[in-house]
């Protein structure tokens, strides 16, 4: 077996809409693609005995077992790897249980899609199971313990922690969209202007003020003193004479820790001698030059957590300890212990296994024990000075039982330091008595408090507390995400999408929008090559100025890597043409308009997909869409546009020279076409489609009749403003059209407008494209040969696979059978080629470029422009 591609989708794709993290493998079988199964002697043995969990995977039978039964009556080895991915995975901690293995049109060869929780523990797992299914079939030793520990590993290296992700999850279920801001924890929530972010617990409502007083104990201690509330008595030392001098102050047992530590580092708890109270100086110190000494205050370790300055939830922190049984020793209590289900690596389950490090050898000395003392039965033995769930910590959910005295001056302790989210600690002997009663005293406040032990207690009732953090970020009412109109389509989606943003832009919005030729805020260019992909589309997404996202979204980027947004308002199909054929598996019309659709599926239930009435393949897809659909067409007795205004529906239409939005009976006419500079005076009628598609879709996101009708009376094309599309260039005797035309039906769009124009000789400067199919290409040459009196042939930068020879041949034979007899001539490099055309022009003369690379014969033709304007100005 040969891996030929990797690659891992992370928004709605071809396989799924709804499931957006999926990894697609491209696998080819070679030999075994003769050997199913159930003709390799062994391997349903071989298999059930190495990972007997596969038990579980029902595959299509439906029912437990059934995936071996396939095994049995024979499957193919694709499929066999698409479950040990997800298996693997599981094992691993990541639940996974999608996906999907289909045969290509290259026979032996499979696209294997599984879904991951991890992308690069996702991709990890692709690798194995490909090297597990060998090691199966040629009966061969692999260690699974080995590979599941890599797994977790690499998922403990890239997840978020379960504090973020429990605020992710919550606003997930809310459909507000997140981006996860580079490899740690920052992550964005909603988009555009309406987006917040955080960090583990910390939000960007976050006082930075609040964080650095919660940082400082010292300071922290004083502030909580001075409102009356209670704090250990202590002083801050940096050396062994005030360390000294504190104990003399305040007696033993004391507690020593570092001034500036979090999560229990450095600390070291009841301490009743001088030299512990030494060890436990230079162990602070390791932290933190500065140290705080302060009393002992005895009872059980409490957190109490406070977000937006209300009370949510409290925990009593148990320390990692074992209970003695009297048999076995403290090393093999701490195994059984960790044997537990609860606990996991890292932070994969409720608990964290026990780790024995220098805290645990210490603690064990001061009872002069060791790894290998036998405690008494039932005696408790400490293994960490610190109740962190990080170090083995267990937590017990004591909400319910917090006296409403506690309650208001934990609220209040959130106020004096400022936190939004505020875990205050506290020692006392319980909480269901005020503090001044109990004796307690608040030891820390912190800020970004971890919320696993209320998440997941390992007694008592689970707490959803990153519930308030999302009410707090997103109160009732707050928009969270902005108004996203995506368009895709074989033709025509660039210069939609310049439409609607330039109508979006007039109507006093922030517009960014993402095209072929750049990324854009507020027609500025801040990003120069073709960004119809995922990263663009985030791009906008993430820019905290953008208001309002128009994106055009092409084949190449869902194919690649699937959507770069969630959700859309609104869905634009122009049109659905033969293209890209023969490319990434997508051989046939009805393959294309799978990964077009893929768009339009992605439409908010209460949005609208627009849709090119006109074209066969859109209108196949119209009775799937779980959308509103509203359609356009250049004619208004398509059968379509008949059915939609006898129903009452909208729909947009070119009649009598007038663009019109129809509703039922009623006529809304935006105004004459030939008014809109981008139609070339109503000459051209692709350009007449592409302003109904932008206007329709405009009037169905609320903007006013005559507002779009400015718009579109404002907004001129030119090389600058819509580079590649209808870039007209006038000269003196001539003219020159520079267009991105590079398929057939775009050259049918430049013939159709080629037909209005009055010219005494028209030249077209033409190139096939080395990754299209060679009827494509043939079929290029021949609407060239209906097209022009004389032809030039050039080559493309990128021949992606093909010979000049080859492309050019084929060109010719398109040329041969177009029925005119048309004279052609090769000139390899695009400038001389212009060059060229431009020499050979007479009075009247109308040169068409046609490229999929348009930049430098535009900066080619603006020199001739400013050369021809110097010479006039010198006459």
């Amino acid at each position: 077996m040969k891996i030929e591609k990797i690659q891992a989708l992370s928004g709605s794709n071809i396989w799924s809409i709804r499931r957006k993290k999926l990894i697609q493998m491209r696998l080819d079988l070679e030999e075994l693609e003769n050997y199913p199964t159930n003709k390799i002697e062994g391997f349903r043995e071989r298999i059930e005995k190495f990972m007997p969990s596969l038990i579980t995977h029902r595959c299509s039978e439906g029912v437990e077992g059934g995936f071996f039964h396939r095994v049995e009556t024979g499957t193919w080895m694709g499929h066999v790897i698409e479950h040990i991915a997800l298996e693997i995975q599981t094992l691993a901690g990541m639940d996974v249980g999608f996906g999907r293995t289909r045969e290509t049109k290259t026979p032996g060869v499979y696209n294997v899609v599984f879904n991951y929780i991890e992308e690069n523990a996702g991709i990890y797992a692709a690798e194995e199971a490909v090297k597990i299914a060998m090691a199966l079939v040629e009966d061969q030793e692999y260690d699974l313990n080995d590979c599941i520990k890599k797994l977790k590993e690499i998922r403990e290296s890239v997840r978020l922690g379960p504090s973020t992700g429990s605020i992710v999850e919550e606003a997930v279920s809310r459909k507000i969209p997140w981006i996860r801001l580079g490899t740690n924890s920052l992550v964005q929530l909603g988009y555009g202007v309406n987006q917040q972010r955080f960090q583990a617990t910390i939000t960007g409502k976050t006082s930075s003020i609040a964080v650095d007083i919660a940082c400082n104990k010292g300071l922290t201690k004083r502030m909580l003193h001075d409102a009356a509330i209670p704090v250990p008595i202590g002083d801050l030392i940096t050396d062994e004479i005030g360390l000294e001098n504190a104990i003399n102050k305040i007696n033993y047992p004391i507690v020593i820790k570092p001034l500036d530590g979090n999560h229990g580092k450095g600390s070291s708890i009841n301490i009743n001698n001088w030299e512990a109270a030494k060890i436990g100086l230079e162990y602070a110190q390791q932290y933190s030059k500065k140290v705080i000494v302060e009393k002992y205050i005895t009872g059980y370790d409490f957190r109490v957590l406070v977000i937006n300055n209300k009370m949510v939830a409290a925990a009593r922190r148990v320390p990692a300890h074992i209970v003695g049984d009297g048999q076995l020793t403290i090393q093999q209590l701490i195994n059984k212990e960790n044997q537990d289900p609860r606990r996991g690596y890292g932070h994969e389950n409720v608990l964290t296994e026990i780790e024995v490090d220098k805290d645990t050898l210490e603690l064990l000395e001061k009872l002069q024990y060791n790894l290998e003392t036998i405690p008494q039965k039932g005696e408790v033995v400490y293994l960490k000075s610190t109740a962190n769930l990080s170090t083995g910590g267990t937590s017990i959910d004591v909400t319910d039982m917090i006296h409403p005295e506690n309650i208001t001056m934990a609220e209040r302790i959130s106020k004096i330091i400022g936190l939004d989210v505020c875990g205050i600690d506290i020692m006392a002997e319980n909480l269901t008595q005020p503090l001044k009663e109990s004796g307690g005293a608040i030891i820390e406040v912190n800020a970004a408090p971890g919320f696993r032990m209320h998440l997941a207690p390992s007694e008592g009732l689970p707490r959803n507390v990153a519930a308030p953090v999302v009410d707090m970020l997103y109160p009732p009412g707050r928009p969270f995400t902005i108004p996203i109109i995506a368009v895709t389509g074989t033709n025509g989606k660039t210069t939609t999408t310049r439409l609607i943003a330039h109508i979006v832009k007039s109507n006093g919005y922030r517009v960014g929008f993402t095209t072929s030729d750049g990324i854009y805020i507020q027609n500025t260019m801040l990003s120069k090559g073709d960004t119809t992909g995922p990263l663009s589309a985030e791009f906008i997404l993430k820019d905290p100025t953008v208001e309002f996202a128009v994106l055009e979204t092409a084949r190449g980027g869902i194919l690649r890597s699937g959507l770069g947004f969630s959700q859309c308002d609104i869905g634009v199909l122009t049109n659905i043409e033969e293209d890209h054929l023969g490319m990434n598996d997508i051989h046939s019309l009805k393959d294309l308009t799978r990964v077009k659709r893929v768009v339009l599926d992605s439409v908010k239930k209460n949005g609208w997909s627009v849709m090119n009435a006109d074209n066969v393949s859109s209108m196949k897809i119209i009775n799937d869409l779980d959308c509103n659909v509203a359609i356009f067409s250049m004619d208004e007795n398509n059968p379509y546009i008949k059915r939609y205004s006898k129903e009452g529906k909208i729909v947009c239409v070119y009649e009598e020279g007038f663009v019109t939005i129809k509703k039922g009976d009623w006529k809304i006419r935006i105004g004459k076409a030939k008014d809109f500079p981008i139609t070339m005076e109503g000459k051209a009628r692709f350009m007449i489609e592409n302003v109904l598609a932008a206007s329709l879709a405009c009037y169905l996101n609320g903007f006013g009749i005559e507002d779009i009708s400015n718009s579109l009376r404002t907004f001129i094309p030119s090389a600058q403003l819509t580079p590649g599309r209808l870039n007209i260039f006038k000269f003196k005797n001539f003219k020159v059209l520079i267009d991105f035309a590079h398929n057939p039906s775009g050259y049918e769009a430049i013939g159709d407008y080629l037909k209005n124009i009055e010219s005494n000789k028209k030249i077209g400067i033409i190139s096939g494209v080395g990754d299209r199919r060679d009827n494509d290409i043939r079929e290029c040459g021949k609407i060239a040969g209906r097209m022009f009196d004389y032809i030039i042939i050039r080559n493309e930068k990128h021949l992606r696979g093909r010979t000049e020879e080859d492309i050019n041949g084929l060109l010719i034979e398109g040329i041969q059978s177009s029925d005119r007899n048309v004279s052609y001539e090769i000139i390899p490099k695009e400038i001389e080629a212009l060059k060229h055309a431009i020499s050979m022009a007479e009075e009247g003369t109308f040169i068409t470029a046609l490229s999929d690379v348009i930049s430098n014969a535009i900066d080619l033709v603006q020199e001739y422009q400013a050369k021809e304007l110097q010479e006039d100005i010198k006459v």
